[in-house]
C-alpha cells in the first residue's frame, strides 16, 4: 500500500535528520520503499544515538546490572531498589547538555522536570533531586550567563515542583567551554508492590494522552541531541523545550491518584522524541501494534502538521494504556487537576505503528524492528595512552599553608554555597544533611528510622589521564561518599558523557571508562540499575573531557546515627583511615598541581578495589556503632583540604601533626585513594580492632585555627572567607 508523500526525500534531507546513507538504505530494506517525511522523522528519532545508543549498546552490556537489592535494572524509565519494609527507592541520571548551552534557563529546567516525570512514571513520589554541573573556565566570555542561567533552570523548576535539592556537583574547565554538561538526578519512593512498568498489554484498549498540550517546542531535541555543535549552534534554540513546573506538579497528583485507583495497565513518559518513543516502546516492548489518531491529540498551536506532532518535546506530557472500564474515572481525575486527558488511539495485535492525521495514514512501520533494528555499531577503538610519570621537578614546591588558603578559594574546591543556596534543600521536611556534605540524606517516610544517601561524583582529569581508572575511581568516590556518611551503598546510575564516538580515540575513553566501572560495580555490590549515555559533546572538533558521572544511593537503617562532616567537639583524635604510613603520596592529575600551579599532567591515582571495599566496610561499621564523632572522605585536594572543610563546617579549629619521612606537600595535597578522616574520643584508637584496616592518629581537634605540621597557622575564619568568597565574587564580575 502506497502513502501519500508531499515532501520528496532528498540525500539532502536524510542527512539533515542524522541519518547516514547506509542507515536511510537500512530503513528502506526494512519497509520496502521510500519512507513519508513523517516516517522519516520517527526513524530520525528512533534512531539517533541519544535514543537507539547505537554507538554504545555493546559496551553498555558488560556492566552489572542485577543483585539481590534490585527490582528493576536498566531499560525502564528509571531502576528500582528494594530498600526493606516493602518499600524501594526509585531514581536515574540523564544528561540535558545541548538544549542546556542553546538555552540555559529552559534546558536545565527541562532536565529536571524530565528526569522527575522518569521516576514519578513508575509510581514514586519524588524525594530528593541532585545535578552534575560542568562548565568553562571562569574567564570565558559565556561562562558566568551560563551559570546564571542553568542554576536559575534548576532551581526554579525543582523549587516550583517541590523537591529538594539535596546534592550535586559544580566544575570548571577550558574544554567545556563550547560544551556545558548538565547532568539531573532524582529519586522516589514507591511500596514494592505498587510499581508501573511502561510495556503494554492487551489488544483494543484504549491509549490515552495525558497532561500538557502538544506545540511546536523541542521539535528535533533528540536528533539536535545526537549531533556535535558548529556556528550555526544558536539557530537550534527552537530545538529546546519550554518547562511548566506547576503542570508538572499537577500531573504528578493525577498520576499518583489515577495509579492508585487500578486503571493503569502500562505508562510511559513522553520524553526524548516524544509521542513517537514513547508510543513505540510501550507497544514493542507487549508485543503489540499502536495506532495513533493525531487529530485527537490536544495542541496548543495551530496547523501543526503529523510530523510536528510526532516529533515535539513539549514538557509535562504522559502516555498510558488503560483499562477502558475505567476510562470515565480516569478523565475525571485528569480535568480535576486541569490537565488534558484524550485517547488517542488504540493497541493491535498487527505489530504495526499506524498514525492517522486528517483521515490520511502518515506513517505505517513495524514497530519492533523501529527499536530492535536501529543500528547497532562496534566502533574501532584505540587504547588510551598512559600519561607520563611525574619527577621531582614536575611539583613545584609551596608555603602548605599559603596552598592550602589558595585552593580552598579556588574555581573548582571553592564553597557551592551560593549554588545550593538558590535552591529548595528543606522542602517536604525530611532532608537530614545540607549540600556540601559528603552526601545528601533524606528521612524516609512511614519509617521510623531510616534515611538515603544520595551523591554524584567523577574526575574527568582522572578519566582523561587514564579512562580506566578514572572509570573506577568515579564509582568508588560515590560509593565512598556515601559510605562517609553512615549509609551502605545500594546501587548506582550512570550518565556518560563522552565526545565524538565516530572518533577512536574518544572511543577508547568510553571503553576503558565502562571496563573501569564495570569492575568497580562488581567489587563493590553496586550495580548500575538506569542511566544514560550523552555522546557528540564537541563543538568545531574540540571534546570535553571525558566525563561519566556515577549518582549513588545508599541506605542509613538508623539516622540518629548518621555521619557528619562537621568536627563535634574540641579536644577529639583525628584518624586517618586507609592510608599508608607517609599519609599521602599521588600527586599525578591532583588539584594541587591543576588549581595553583595550572599543571594538568602525570597518571592519575590508582584504585585498590579491594582496599576500598575493606576501609569503606570498617568506617561503615565503626559509624553504625556510634563510636566516631564526624566523618570525610578524601578526595579532590587532599588531607589538607577534608580536615579545612571539617573545620569550616564547625567552626573548631584542628592541630595536625608533621607527617614523618613524607614530603609535606604530597602528604597533605597527594590524592591516594581510599581514605577517610574521622573524629573520636581521645583514646578510641587505641581500643579498636583494626581488622587489618591502617588507623593513625595524626592530630587534634580545637581552637580556631588548623595548622598542618610544620607550616603556620591558619585561623578558622581565614580558611572560611577564602573558601566562601570565590563563588559570589566571580558571578557579581568581581573575580575572573
Amino acid at each position: 500500500m502506497s502513502i501519500p508523500n508531499a515532501i520528496p526525500i532528498t540525500p539532502e534531507l536524510v542527512a539533515a535528520h542524522g541519518l547516514k546513507p547506509d542507515e536511510y538504505q537500512r530503513i528502506l530494506d526494512l519497509i520496502g520503499r521510500e519512507p513519508t517525511f513523517t516516517e522519516l522523522g520517527i526513524f530520525s528519532a528512533m534512531w539517533n544515538e541519544h535514543c537507539s545508543y547505537k554507538s554504545s549498546k555493546k559496551w553498555l552490556r558488560t556492566l552489572p546490572t542485577s543483585g539481590p537489592q534490585v527490582i528493576q535494572g536498566p531499560g525502564e524509565n528509571a531502576g528500582v531498589v528494594d530498600i526493606g519494609d516493602g518499600q524501594t527507592v526509585i531514581f536515574k541520571m540523564e544528561s540535558h547538555n545541548h538544549p542546556s548551552f542553546i538555552e540555559p534557563y529552559q534546558g536545565a529546567a527541562t532536565g529536571v522536570g524530565g528526569i522527575l516525570r522518569d521516576v514519578f512514571t513508575m509510581g514514586a513520589r519524588p524525594i530528593a533531586a541532585m545535578n552534575a554541573l560542568r562548565f568553562g573556565e571562569p574567564d570565558h566570555p559565556k561562562t558566568r550567563h551560563l551559570v546564571s542561567g542553568v542554576v536559575a533552570g534548576v532551581g526554579g523548576y525543582g523549587n516550583s515542583f517541590g523537591v529538594p535539592t539535596v546534592g550535586g556537583e559544580v566544575q570548571f574547565d577550558e574544554r567545556y567551554n563550547g560544551n556545558i554538561l548538565v547532568n539531573a538526578f532524582a529519586a522516589g519512593l514507591a511500596d514494592a508492590d505498587k510499581i508501573f512498568y511502561s510495556k503494554a498489554e492487551g489488544v483494543g484498549l484504549p491509549v490515552v494522552y495525558l497532561g500538557a498540550k502538544t506545540g511546536r517546542d523541542g521539535v528535533g531535541g533528540a536528533t539536535m541531541a545526537s549531533a556535535e555543535f558548529d556556528e550555526t549552534i544558536e539557530e537550534k534554540r527552537p530545538t529546546v523545550q519550554v518547562g511548566d513546573p506547576f503542570t508538572e506538579k499537577c500531573l504528578l497528583e493525577a498520576c499518583l491518584e489515577l495509579m492508585a485507583s487500578g486503571a493503569v495497565i502500562a505508562i510511559q513518559d513522553m520524553g526524548a522524541a516524544g509521542l513517537t518513543c514513547s508510543a513505540v516502546e510501550m507497544g514493542a516492548k507487549g508485543d503489540l501494534g499502536i495506532r495513533l489518531d493525531l487529530d485527537k491529540v490536544p495542541v496548543r498551536e495551530e496547523r501543526m502538521t503529523a510530523y510536528e506532532m510526532m516529533l515535539s518535546e513539549s514538557q509535562e506530557r504522559m502516555l498510558m494504556v488503560l483499562r477502558p472500564e475505567q476510562e470515565e474515572e480516569a478523565e475525571a481525575i485528569f480535568r480535576k487537576w486541569g490537565l488534558d486527558f484524550a485517547i488517542v488511539g488504540e493497541t493491535t495485535d498487527d505489530l504495526r505503528f499506524r498514525v492517522f492525521h486528517q483521515g490520511e495514514e502518515v506513517a505505517n512501520l513495524p514497530i519492533k524492528e523501529l527499536g530492535d533494528e536501529a543500528p547497532e555499531y562496534d566502533r574501532p577503538w584505540v587504547e588510551p595512552k598512559p600519561a607520563a610519570a611525574l619527577t621531582d621537578a614536575d611539583i613545584p614546591q609551596a608555603d602548605v599553608a599559603d596552598a592550602l588558603v589558595k585552593l580552598l578559594g579556588s574555581p573548582n574546591l571553592s564553597s557551592r554555597r551560593w549554588v545550593w543556596e538558590q535552591y529548595d534543600t528543606l522542602i517536604q521536611g525530611n532532608s537530614l544533611q545540607l549540600p556540601g556534605a559528603d552526601a545528601g540524606v533524606v528521612r524516609v517516610e512511614g519509617s521510623e528510622k531510616k534515611a538515603l544517601a544520595f551523591s554524584s561524583d567523577v574526575n574527568p582529569f582522572y578519566c582523561e589521564a587514564d579512562p580506566y581508572e578514572g572509570g573506577k575511581q568515579a564509582v568508588a568516590e560515590c560509593w565512598r561518599n556515601l559510605t562517609a556518611s553512615g549509609a551502605l551503598p545500594l546501587a548506582s546510575t550512570d550518565n556518560l558523557n563522552f565526545g565524538n564516538p565516530e572518533r577512536p580515540e574518544i572511543m577508547g575513553q568510553f571503553v576503558f571508562a565502562i571496563k573501569g566501572i564495570g569492575e568497580a560495580c562488581r567489587a563493590l555490590d553496586f550495580p548500575i540499575v538506569s542511566g544514560n549515555v550523552s555522546l557528540y559533546n564537541e563543538t568545531l572538533g574540540q571534546g570535553i573531557l571525558p566525563t561519566p558521572t556515577i549518582g549513588g544511593v545508599g541506605l542509613i537503617k538508623d539516622w540518629s546515627r548518621m555521619a557528619r562532616v562537621r568536627f563535634a567537639a574540641e579536644g577529639e583524635e583525628i584518624l586517618l583511615v586507609g592510608a599508608s604510613e607517609e599519609w599521602g603520596t599521588h600527586l599525578g592529575q591532583s588539584a594541587y598541581l591543576r588549581e595553583l600551579h595550572g599543571k594538568k599532567i602525570g597518571p592519575a591515582p590508582k584504585v585498590d578495589l579491594a582496599h576500598e571495599r575493606k576501609t569503606g566496610d570498617f568506617v561503615r561499621k565503626l559509624i553504625a556503632d556510634g563510636i566516631v564523632t564526624a566523618s570525610h572522605d578524601i578526595s579532590d585536594g587532599g588531607l589538607a583540604v577534608a580536615v579545612a572543610e571539617m573545620a569550616i563546617a564547625s567552626g573548631i579549629g584542628a592541630t595536625i601533626d608533621q607527617p614523618q619521612n613524607a614530603s609535606p606537600i604530597a602528604a597533605f595535597f597527594g590524592e591516594d585513594q581510599g581514605r577517610y578522616v574521622l573524629t573520636a574520643p581521645k583514646g578510641t584508637a587505641a581500643k579498636l580492632a583494626t581488622d587489618g584496616v591502617g588507623v593513625q592518629v595524626i592530630g587534634v581537634t580545637g581552637g580556631t585555627d588548623v595548622k598542618l605540621g610544620d607550616a603556620k597557622a591558619v585561623s578558622v575564619a581565614a580558611l572560611k572567607s577564602s573558601h566562601d568568597g570565590w563563588f559570589p565574587a566571580f558571578m557579581d564580575g568581581a573575580s575572573h
